[in-house]
């Protein structure tokens, strides 16, 4: 860690009440005296509440769980779902690995490079936006797609990427999901079996027995 003007010891951070309230019901989930099996969910907790994770917010789930702070620190420098710089309202994580690539994912970096005009790690002047290429999010089946904040967005092509990005600057939230209208990760040309009502109890069984 280096301070910043953004990350130092003297930026505030406590948890609300609403988080506080959240913080212990997911610290009664866990046994007696492992209470630092919630380090990760409250430091989700923390950058859910923050934007991203300062110092501040790192030391202060330490306090809260009573471990070390470098306990803390380990965790979050160690997975990329915690952000310890400051972040755009809308995090877009765009995956590039082969499945989306062989989709052409590159026209869809492109696009949103070109109508945000930033660059893969940047964030957009209004603080609206922030960009990232990353490793398989698990929705193959669906390429080319993006995760923006909590949400998927499956099937895309430019036009659609252009779309979603224009809602979002209206303040308006995109539906999720696949924008070819199969539902989920259903055939898309249509289904391929079960296509037909289940036959009844006693099919194909001998009629002796």
């Amino acid at each position: 860690h280096r301070d910043s003007k953004d990350n130092n010891l003297d930026i505030p951070f406590e948890f609300t009440e609403k988080s506080k309230k959240r913080a212990e019901q997911i610290i009664a989930n866990y046994p007696e005296g492992h209470k630092n099996a919630a380090i990760i969910p409250l430091l989700d907790l923390a950058q859910r509440q923050h934007g991203w994770l300062p110092l501040t917010a790192m030391n202060y789930v330490a306090d809260y769980l009573s471990v070390s702070r470098m306990r803390i620190y380990e965790v979050a420098t160690f997975y990329t779902m915690f952000n310890r710089y400051p972040m755009g309202k809308y995090h877009i994580q765009i995956c590039t690995t082969t499945p989306c690539m062989l989709r052409d994912s590159d026209s869809i970096l492109n696009v949103i490079k070109s109508k945000l005009g930033i660059e893969i790690g940047q964030t957009t002047k209004d603080g609206l936006f922030t960009l990232s290429e990353v490793e398989c999010l698990g929705a193959c089946v669906n390429a080319p797609m993006v995760q923006i904040n909590d949400d998927y967005y499956e099937d895309l092509t430019t036009n659609d990427m252009e779309e979603i990005l224009d809602s979002l600057k209206a303040g308006s939230k995109p539906t999720a999901g696949p924008r070819s209208g199969r539902k989920c990760a259903e055939p898309i040309t249509g289904l391929t079996s079960l296509s037909s009502p289940p036959t009844g109890p006693g099919f194909g069984v001998r009629d002796d027995l």
